[in-house]
């Protein structure tokens, strides 16, 4: 099969197209022919070596963790999947790449309304925003709700979901994207570099920060006493958490197949939306990748592979 191979942590130029056996199936994994891989901001740091003290990776490795795609073969633990169901899912690494292999309780059958593409984009940011919203801010109907970078992967399904379970909700953006948050269901979209959302917003519940540094350190102050900054970027200052009196916590999404059915569930019944914003071919992943890096992007950049 075609993958692509990183043999040594760099620039985009350590992914390389090479063929490579397919890989080993075990007694509880499916095989995957993969159609569509997602572009996550994690698998260019993963590549650059900035997570190898936190997520060590066997060199050379196939990048990509989101997948969707149709199943080819099964272990002979796999009780709940079928050879041809088309299913999408989070892998530990692997699925930029023609097959992969999935845990079969880290997919899930793919929501019959999106293509594979769409799927593709769905299951790292969706499972993240719900993961920290709720598994770990116990957000609630009512509750006021910050989400950083609102138009990002991870935003865009956290203001959903938040609007969801009736939230009020406020996201920060460039001006570009303050409008398209608005139309995900957010009450107040913040320019974050005309306004300093700090000067406007006070008294929140929660804060979803998916951007760490200076960002999270000015989050403190717009929380109310006894409400919860989750982090997916970077471990918060707890004992400056402690001095303001509320909670910090640092959160790491768990693949989930029950929620990934949740979720797809919620795509069906159109209570939920993804948004891709960009598609390449496997051979183009190092496109992909910089255009990731470069940030600032509206939705999901895809790998469109076997489709």
């Amino acid at each position: 099969m075609q993958a692509i191979r990183v043999h040594n942590y760099g620039e985009s130029d350590a992914l390389t197209l090479e063929t490579i056996a397919q890989p080993e199936l075990q007694p509880n994994e499916v095989l995957i022919r993969v159609q569509a891989a997602g572009v996550n901001p994690l698998d260019w740091k993963i590549r650059a070596g900035y997570m190898k003290e936190f997520f060590p990776m066997p060199l050379p490795f196939t990048p990509g963790m989101d997948v969707a795609g149709i199943v080819e073969a099964i272990g002979t633990d796999v009780k709940a999947f079928q050879v041809g169901q088309a299913v999408y899912g989070e892998l530990r690494m692997g699925a930029y790449a023609q097959f992969a292999t999935a845990p079969q309780d880290a997919i899930a059958l793919k929501p019959k309304t999106l293509d594979f593409v769409q799927a593709a984009s769905v299951p790292m940011v969706a499972m993240t925003a719900y993961q920290g919203l709720f598994d770990r801010a116990d957000l609630k109907p009512g509750q006021t709700v910050l989400i950083h970078a609102a138009s990002g992967g991870v935003g865009i399904f956290a203001v959903q979901f938040a609007k969801w379970k009736g939230a009020h909700v406020i996201g920060t953006a460039s001006a570009a994207n303050t409008e398209f948050v608005r139309s995900l269901g957010a009450d107040q979209a913040i320019d974050y570099k005309a306004t300093p959302f700090e000067e406007v917003v006070e008294n929140v519940d929660v804060v979803l920060d998916t951007l760490g540094g200076d960002t999270q350190a000015r989050s403190y102050s717009v929380l109310k006493p006894g409400g919860i900054l989750v982090s997916t970027a970077a471990p918060p200052n707890t004992q400056k958490a402690q001095e303001v009196g509320i909670r910090a916590e640092m959160m790491n999404m768990k693949p989930s197949a029950s929620l990934l059915e949740e979720i797809a569930s919620l795509l069906d019944s159109g209570q939920l939306k993804t948004v891709v914003a960009q598609t390449f071919s496997l051979s183009e992943a190092r496109q992909a990748q910089e255009l990731s890096q470069g940030g600032h992007v509206q939705g999901k950049i895809v790998l469109q592979i076997n489709a």
